[in-house]
């Protein structure tokens, strides 16, 4: 993701002067290019990332468009109150961009978990929050992050790129992607928890049962007519995120639910509950433990869907049949 993000800026400040990028001394490998392209339009702020929040301030009320990239606790947490006044307060449209979402760096500890950096970005005013699902979100979504005349935190992430999208499928800034369409069932699935989703996703499928899938790279605003649009025969949403249950899109798909539904469905949001991880290891390692792991979301959704209602006609079959109890014994 990182890469495909940092070819599409260098195409964007290839056509606009006015763009900068200042790097939290991080990115190598990554940010050479554009820093050898345009030198006199990087910077390297260091270990000193509210500073660095500071700068960018300065220079997008100097008319600049400034681009911000460091590790995601280093840019959203550390640098909460500089964000928060700096940048929102003053509407400056400065684009944060974050990497390493969810446990992207495992190995690394707690200090290096960013498991509330939606919660705290989601909760500023004017702050538009996105989380591609993958490299192919990215590229699609790159012109629209560029337009945007606003603050905006992008969380880019580790991911295995697992997601077969369906041919001509339309990628816009604020909309659902429906990737595995369904008019019963969904599970909505943001950033790198799209990957571990998509392949929960099909198993489901082939145990019977109708349920689609649908990415929400766009957390704020959220896409709430997707949904609505689908209201009279969805029965059941399950979102999925590699972030804290607290603050994130499943509390903002919760309330969309609660405030536009006028009937009752079977909801459930998955991520990383109210608790810190107090081992390190690999992301996978550690999505398993949380309960995020392909296999175990396939186990606890089939808990909560009903046979009966959710089985596909298109994938029936007397052995899931007799599983289930709709055909005999």
């Amino acid at each position: 993701m990182r890469a495909t993000f940092i070819k599409s800026l260098i195409e964007y400040a290839t056509q606009d002067p006015d763009v900068y990028l200042i790097a939290g001394d991080v990115g190598f490998s990554v940010v050479e290019a554009f820093a050898q392209q345009f030198p006199t339009r990087y910077f390297n702020a260091g270990v000193a990332e509210q500073n660095m929040i500071g700068v960018a301030a300065g220079l997008a009320m100097a008319g600049k468009k400034v681009y911000v990239y460091t590790i995601i606790p280093f840019l959203t947490k550390r640098c909460f109150e500089q964000v928060r006044l700096d940048i929102c307060y003053q509407e400056l449209p400065v684009k944060l961009i974050g990497v390493g979402g969810g446990f992207s760096y495992g190995p690394m500890g707690t200090t290096h978990h960013a498991l509330e950096d939606v919660a705290l970005m989601r909760s500023l005013p004017g702050m538009t929050v996105i989380a591609p699902g993958s490299k192919f979100e990215v590229q699609h979504l790159s012109s629209d992050i560029h337009a945007v005349p606003s603050p905006m935190y992008v969380r880019l992430s580790n991911n295995e790129e697992k997601v077969v999208y369906p041919q001509n499928i339309s990628i816009t800034l604020g909309k659902a992607l429906e990737i595995v369409p369904s008019d019963v069932a969904y599970i909505a699935a943001t950033g790198n928890a799209l990957d571990a989703a998509f392949v929960a996703c099909q198993e489901l499928r082939n145990l019977g049962y109708d349920i689609g899938l649908v990415s929400m790279p766009t957390i704020k605003p959220l896409d709430a007519n997707f949904f609505l649009e689908k209201q009279a025969g969805l029965q059941a949403i399950f979102t999925v995120e590699e972030h804290s249950v607290i603050g994130g899109l499943g509390e903002a798909m919760a309330r969309m639910v609660c405030e536009n539904f006028e009937k009752k469905i079977i909801f459930k949001a998955f991520g990383v509950n109210d608790f810190y991880f107090h081992v390190t290891g690999p992301r996978s390692y550690l999505n398993d433990q949380a309960g995020l792991s392909a296999e175990k979301l396939v186990k606890e959704i089939e808990k909560r869907l009903d046979p009966l209602s959710f089985v596909s006609p298109t994938r029936f079959s007397p052995e899931r049949s007799r599983r289930v109890g709709t055909n005999g014994p």
